[in-house]
């Protein structure tokens, strides 16, 4: 089968790689344009774009699909692909590129859809506290993520699973699913199921709006929040002043169900109190400094029982 593919990120890589490795033929990609990172500013290629070109596959980077419509539709009718293949690209579709290859498009979603549809699902899973989650491959409509589903797979979130490890296990089920999916669609063997919108949730951007820690909630939601903020843009709580990004935490035992909430009852252990319990850090990053395991920081900068934190 001849297919375009249509990703940007590393959730996007094991996908395109399985394709690349498979018995069809990745005949162009299409990627984000390079975007400057890092202190310098450099421009990076989208790890989608590194992949296809060590492959030798072309690899187009429009702007917008839209604006851009004339030159990019006349590039895809030329390719004449089979299917469409999308993940995680960051654009939307036009319906003009959606009706191009024979057997639509198909994208692989990192959720059981309808629930969780949009930019961060697999973040606001671990946010919210979900105890399981999945990838959904469905066909494309001009709608965000309303497509008839075409399989679907579940799986456990970990109680300590960070949103960038579960990143990284749902690619790669996303590569097996969707290989499944194509080899089953081509044969007729998947009937296309209408989505429930009535059971729909929406998964928004994530922003550095939603990275402070408010100790005041309950031990679990804020675990919660340090696991789906990490890796980015990460949760973050402050002192002495000094703002420190913590990375990892886990839920223990009050040690003292009398603690204001944000005040460390474990001194040696970094361990603070919350509205019903409490949150052991594990790894943090602070001002100025790497991103260390919590034992490290503290011989470096020790602290006293009864500080407290976002003060």
């Amino acid at each position: 089968m001849n297919i375009i593919f249509m990703g940007t990120p590393d959730f996007a890589v094991p996908v395109l790689k399985a394709l690349i490795d498979s018995k069809h033929s990745v005949l162009a990609v299409f990627t984000q344009p390079d975007k400057p990172k890092g202190r310098g500013h450099k421009l990076s290629p989208p790890p989608v774009k590194v992949l296809a070109e060590q492959n030798g596959i072309a690899v187009y980077q429009p702007v917008s699909l839209k604006k851009d419509a004339d030159e990019y539709l006349k590039i895809i009718n030329n390719i004449n692909p089979d299917i469409i293949v999308v993940a995680a690209y960051g654009k939307i579709l036009p319906k003009e590129v959606l009706d191009i290859p024979k057997l639509g498009c198909v994208n692989v979603h990192g959720s059981l859809l309808p629930k969780y549809r949009g930019a961060a699902p697999i973040q606001w899973a671990v946010i919210n506290g979900e105890k399981e989650t999945g990838i959904t491959t469905m066909l494309m409509n001009e709608g965000l993520d309303t497509g008839d589903i075409l399989l679907s797979e579940k799986t456990e979130i970990g109680e300590n699973e960070t949103a960038s490890e579960l990143f990284e296990r749902l690619s790669l089920m996303g590569a097996e699913l969707l290989l499944k999916t194509i080899d089953a669609f081509q044969k007729g063997e998947i009937i296309p199921k209408k989505q429930d919108d009535s059971k729909a949730t929406y998964a928004q951007m994530l922003s550095k709006d939603l990275s402070k820690i408010d100790f005041n909630s309950p031990a679990r939601e804020v675990h919660k929040k340090i696991c789906g903020l990490s890796d980015w843009p990460c949760a973050v709580t402050s002192i002495n002043g000094k703002r420190l990004k913590v990375y990892r935490s886990e839920i223990v035992s009050n040690t003292n169900p009398n603690a204001l909430p944000g005040e460390v009852v474990d001194e040696k252990n970094f361990t603070v109190a919350c509205i019903d319990g409490s949150i052991r850090f594990i790894e943090v990053q602070a001002e100025g400094s790497r991103r260390m395991k919590s034992e490290d920081y503290l011989r470096g900068k020790p602290i006293a029982r009864g500080t407290m934190l976002n003060n």
